[in-house]
């Protein structure tokens, strides 16, 4: 939670998902995503944000364009209508593509508030990080992609 209003920012790291390989994979992604739901209901009263974070994933992880449809259809409109902001972080090809896709078939209002974004120091520009926990292997990512990766000194 973030200022005066003690707003929400949910986190959602991709990395972190199953494999699509997993024989259990739409068993798993359905409850994942009745638990999500559950928790954005419980949590969400006011306005909220959520930051996905994108980077370090496979395409083995990354959900199917039905599940991500039948996420949309099925959110409530107040959680929809109290969405703030939807920060893509490190976006793909695919997800930029896919949205740009889907862009005629979602509410222009709804597509108004992603926003992407393509290093953690441009998310400190819209978001207070001190409230968000970033996963080691984003960090290590973002690095990568910023060309800021240390190499640890070889001993002789």
């Amino acid at each position: 939670y973030y200022g005066d209003g003690l707003n929400a920012i949910i986190v959602f790291a991709v990395c972190f998902m199953p494999e699509s390989s997993q024989p259990n994979y739409r068993y798993i992604m359905d409850h994942l995503f009745k638990y999500v739901i559950g928790t954005l209901e419980l949590l969400v009263a006011e306005n909220y944000m959520i930051v996905y974070l994108n980077g370090a994933t496979s395409r083995k992880k990354m959900p199917t364009v039905g599940w991500l449809r039948k996420c949309y259809q099925q959110i409530d409109r107040r959680l929809r209508k109290n969405l703030k902001s939807l920060i893509i972080v490190h976006p793909s090809w695919f997800i930029r593509t896919l949205l740009a896709l889907t862009k005629p078939f979602i509410s222009s209002k709804f597509t108004q508030k992603v926003k992407y974004v393509y290093s953690l120091t441009d998310l400190a520009e819209l978001v207070p990080m001190e409230y968000v926990s970033i996963p080691d292997c984003i960090k290590q990512i973002d690095q990568e992609m910023s060309g800021k990766v240390e190499t640890a000194a070889v001993p002789e």
